[in-house]
């Protein structure tokens, strides 16, 4: 039997962008339970005054925990939701984690989330995040995922300053120890990994990933940053083939 599916989408989005992926899954993997959660603040989740990484861990635990799921599941997160993928199976019962084109480690996006810090502050906060969205691969999506795309979604300050509190409060080394803590409490536990990247990876990320975590599978599924509205049929074939 197939590990239970935990879906957890990127930030100022919510739990709609998973229906794509979820009607393919619904043909390759017909019998399996899939829950696909709206992260703290988004969708119908209750706003929170703060969005640290742990306290978000402890709400999705619960609702996990609520899910009387049958097995540990494999928790698959998109962009900011791949972090928190990361930190809830280093913490909790987890099959594998899959990926979803998220890189680790603050590098050059945590300076650029540092540097808008005064602007995400004030009235221009918007424009911070139009920044963000440019680079996405919106633009090259077609006709139902560019719709979610550009519709579920919510963009609030306090989401971005929220999920961004590590990058704009920590240090990349700090950071960076956290990560391979994590990536090393998974490894020691059995725990799969997997990262789906949308383009060839820098080696010297490779290099520390897969030092950190040998047992790392990663694939490229060349397009935008959003797979699971591109590739949908591709994606759920791999959750299929892997578990």
């Amino acid at each position: 039997m197939s590990s239970p599916l935990v879906l957890l989408h990127g930030l100022t989005f919510d739990r709609r962008h998973w229906e794509p992926l979820r009607r393919e899954l619904a043909v390759v993997d017909p019998d399996r339970t899939v829950l696909a959660l709206d992260l703290p603040g988004h969708g119908d989740a209750p706003v929170r005054a703060s969005y640290g990484l742990e306290e978000i861990v402890e709400v999705l635990h619960s609702q996990i925990t609520a899910a009387a799921l049958p097995e540990p599941p494999t928790v698959v997160g998109h962009s900011v939701g791949a972090v928190i993928a990361t930190v809830y199976a280093a913490r909790y019962p987890a099959h594998e984690v899959v990926n979803l084109d998220q890189i680790l480690l603050p590098g050059p996006f945590g300076g650029i989330v540092r540097a808008a810090e005064p602007e995400l502050r004030g009235p221009g906060w918007r424009a911070v995040w139009d920044r963000m969205l440019a680079g996405m691969g919106i633009d090259a999506l077609q006709g139902e995922a560019r719709q979610i795309a550009e519709t579920a979604t919510d963009p609030r300050p306090d989401l971005l300053l929220g999920y961004w509190a590590e990058i704009l409060r920590g240090t990349d080394q700090q950071i960076r120890a956290d990560r391979e803590a994590e990536l090393r409490g998974i490894g020691e536990r059995g725990i799969g990994y997997r990262w789906v990247t949308a383009a060839q990876p820098p080696a010297p990320y490779v290099d520390w990933m897969t030092a950190t975590l040998p047992t790392t599978v990663i694939t490229v599924l060349p397009g935008s940053h959003l797979p699971h509205l591109e590739h949908p049929a591709e994606l759920a074939r791999l959750l299929t083939d892997k578990n």
